[in-house]
């Protein structure tokens, strides 16, 4: 549930969903967190939190459908794009997987590898 303001900044383009997630509450209500929505510059009439919660509104049986994949082991919805259809900004959530932590062990022992022989092949150049 979007107020005006906050309809027309999606719509100029102020929308980031980055770092952003979908949550039930104890009501099995889904909730958009942490989604950033900038301001609408023209005629601002007030100053609304960029990343307050909002409520999304789905159909009951969605709502069930989610609410029974979300409630499995490691499972998140995540927002995964934006859109406007027929006047109203739908968002499209998908349920993500987190990594364990031998997963982020291995691609931060990757990323190291990789700088050290970045690092090397530019102290490589400076030396010929």
């Amino acid at each position: 549930m979007l107020t005006g303001a906050e309809v027309k900044a999606v719509r100029a383009g102020r929308l980031s969903l980055r770092d952003c997630y979908a949550k039930f509450d104890r009501h099995n209500e889904l909730w958009l967190i942490n989604a950033h929505i900038g301001d609408y510059q023209p005629g601002e009439q007030a100053k609304i939190e960029p990343t307050r919660r909002r409520k999304l509104l789905l159909h009951k049986s969605e709502l069930h459908r989610l609410l029974g994949q979300a409630n499995q082991k490691g499972l998140t919805l995540v927002p995964l794009a934006a859109y406007s259809s027929r006047g109203r900004i739908k968002i499209e959530v998908g349920l993500a997987k987190g990594k364990k932590l031998y997963d982020k062990k291995e691609d931060k022992k990757r990323a190291d590898i990789k700088r050290d022989i970045q690092r090397e092949i530019k102290s490589a150049h400076y030396k010929l």
